[in-house]
């Protein structure tokens, strides 16, 4: 694990390559899995505050799920994650033309009508945070449906930690994510001197 600041890293983040393939995977991280997306509680706030403008980008299904069931559910490790369309896909999911799943909270976001983009968990996916006592703990998570990304990420020499930029400043902020590039430097250097 590599530190900067209080954040732990895998080093999987820097040797590991990631650029999402739509056209390829259809946005099935948006449908596959056992659970919502995990939110942290100030989201489910701001998601509440905003559903009235989200809701007009969600389909019927997403609509009805979230009228009856609300935003968000607890889990079976108690955390919180978004709701489920029958236990199928997350309620905010939306599909275009072509079948892709995207997020109904970020096409609110992009035709201005919030200022909330989407749950960090999603925007930093493939990254998964754990929290620890005194430090968050970042981690690539390999999933099977991502294979494209994985492929697309090696063809464009994308690493992880590059693909997740904004998502990361958004969280830790643009000087702690030059920490990263720095890191990113020093060991390709290593690298190159064995």
């Amino acid at each position: 694990m590599i530190q900067v600041d209080e954040v732990l890293l895998s080093e999987d983040l820097f040797e590991s390559y990631f650029l999402c393939d739509l056209s390829a995977c259809k946005g099935a991280c948006c449908i596959e899995g056992d659970a919502g997306a995990p939110l942290e509680r100030e989201e489910i706030d701001i998601i509440e505050e905003n559903l009235d403008e989200i809701k007009g980008f969600l389909s019927d299904k997403g609509k009805a799920t979230v009228e009856r069931d609300g935003v968000f559910e607890v889990d079976i490790d108690g955390d919180y994650v978004t709701t489920l369309n029958a236990g199928n896909e997350c309620a905010f999911t939306v599909f275009d033309d072509n079948g892709i799943a995207l997020c109904g909270i970020e096409a609110a976001y992009r035709a201005g009508k919030t200022n909330f983009k989407k749950p960090i968990s999603c925007h930093l996916y493939p990254i998964r945070v754990e929290k620890l006592k005194h430090h968050d703990a970042l981690n690539y998570h390999r999933w099977s449906i991502c294979q494209p990304a994985c492929d697309c990420g090696s063809k464009f020499k994308v690493k992880v930690y590059q693909f997740a930029k904004e998502a990361l400043i958004r969280k830790y902020g643009e000087s702690w994510y030059k920490q990263l590039q720095e890191v990113d430097r020093l060991l390709d250097e290593q690298k190159k001197s064995k």
